[in-house]
């Protein structure tokens, strides 16, 4: 199962990189808790406030550019910025094997209220 979404963030790439980067900003948005080794194979551990735990592996670090990273699951998320009109464009493609519909369903629609 795949999921794409496209977005275009009003502020500059290396912000929108440090944003996904670096474990405080992650913390300020996505998770409660986050580990990130920002190299090739380094490890990234995120931690949430209802004790839900992910595991993940950097696969790609291109700086302000790429950024990919395998899950325990074997779920990959890429992504993708660029320079856009508007400030920065994130192309965010995540799959997952054990994805249901109604996973993918709730992915979507949080990607859709973001």
């Amino acid at each position: 199962m795949e999921i794409r979404r496209e977005i275009v963030l009003p502020t500059t790439r290396e912000d929108a990189w440090e944003a996904l980067t670096e474990p405080e900003r992650l913390e300020e948005w996505f998770a409660t808790d986050v580990e990130l080794e920002l190299r090739e194979g380094g490890a990234a551990v995120f931690r949430w406030g209802d004790g839900d735990l992910r595991r993940a592996e950097v696969v790609t670090v291109e700086d302000e550019e790429r950024l990919v990273l395998r899950f325990d699951d074997d779920g990959l998320v890429d992504l993708r910025l660029a320079d856009d009109e508007g400030g920065t464009r994130v192309l965010v493609r995540e799959t997952s094997p054990q994805w249901s519909t109604a996973l993918e369903l709730s992915a979507l629609a949080s990607w859709t209220l973001a």
